[in-house]
């Protein structure tokens, strides 16, 4: 991908998403920069987020466009620099998305995928590519039209997927009722959040529920429900344990752990999230 962290330190990290060089906060660095403060003021952009309540916003340093495209193995998408600090891509799960594309790839199968909570749409295009079946659905009627955009970009508008901006739980309950069924479930769940008549989702209260949900759509041939999750509370471990309660009588094992960046400025890790995955493959 062309993505590089740069270096962290200081509540900050220095990234570069193509050809912009950002400098955006993260409450969860504690330590100090590895590089000077000379290499961090030529970061192109930086978000300003006052400590006294004033305004969030980006400060450019030079013109940057509204949006630009970053790629990764042959399939691309649009970054932005959204109100909110964030750029609509999330580099640390390239690991993620190549393990969709390559275990969907090996089947040569017709695969029909889940995906919630699904953002602008990256995973949803790397299960694409292989010829599954991909039904995309978050509350946010804007990720959904990003999501739109990036398919465009790789000249996916014939690709097999259905576009459906939903509640979550309350989109799986009637796939329940409907008895529509899938071979791949992924999902990105926030801590908070609402959905676009009002409803809302609060992990601790309603991420069980959901798997719960998906295991009463999952196929009778399935290959992978795909967790990943950031600004909880729980470990990967929690998520792993309530996975293989959930989908442990099918059988196959699950996998859990940190998602994290390397900077290329050291050898330090910069945790930003975790995972956990129930597959049908033994994981000795």
């Amino acid at each position: 991908m062309n993505y590089e962290l740069i270096d962290t330190g200081d509540g900050r990290r220095l990234e570069k998403f193509g050809d912009y060089v950002l400098d955006r906060p993260d409450p969860e660095v504690l330590w100090k920069k590895s590089l000077s403060e000379s290499d961090w003021e030529k970061a192109d952009a930086r978000f300003d987020n006052p400590p006294n309540g004033g305004q969030a916003k980006w400060i450019k340093n030079i013109p940057i466009p509204d949006k630009w495209v970053i790629n990764h193995n042959d399939i691309k998408f649009l970054a932005r620099l959204t109100p909110f600090k964030h750029t609509g891509i999330f580099p640390e799960q390239s690991v993620q998305w190549d393990y969709i594309y390559k275990k969907i790839e090996s089947e040569k199968r017709e695969i029909k995928v889940l995906n919630l909570f699904a953002y602008t749409g990256i995973a949803t295009l790397f299960a694409a590519k292989t010829g599954a079946k991909v039904t995309h659905v978050d509350a946010s009627r804007p990720a959904v039209t990003w999501a739109n955009e990036n398919r465009e970009l790789n000249g996916m508008q014939d690709a097999p997927v259905r576009w459906i901006v939903d509640d979550v739980l309350k989109f799986t309950e009637r796939e329940v009722k409907r008895g529509n069924k899938y071979d791949v479930i992924l999902m990105d769940p926030p801590v908070y959040g609402h959905g676009p008549t009002g409803t809302s989702w609060d992990f601790n209260r309603d991420f069980a529920k959901l798997l719960e949900n998906c295991r009463n759509i999952i196929s009778g041939n399935p290959l992978f429900v795909q967790v990943n999750a950031y600004a909880i509370s729980s470990s990967s471990t929690t998520l792993a344990n309530t996975l293989q309660g959930i989908f442990g009588d099918l059988g196959g094992s699950v996998e859990n752990g940190e998602l994290a960046l390397k900077e290329t400025s050291g050898d330090r890790l910069l945790s930003t999230g975790i995972w956990a995955r129930w597959s049908t493959d033994v994981v000795k």
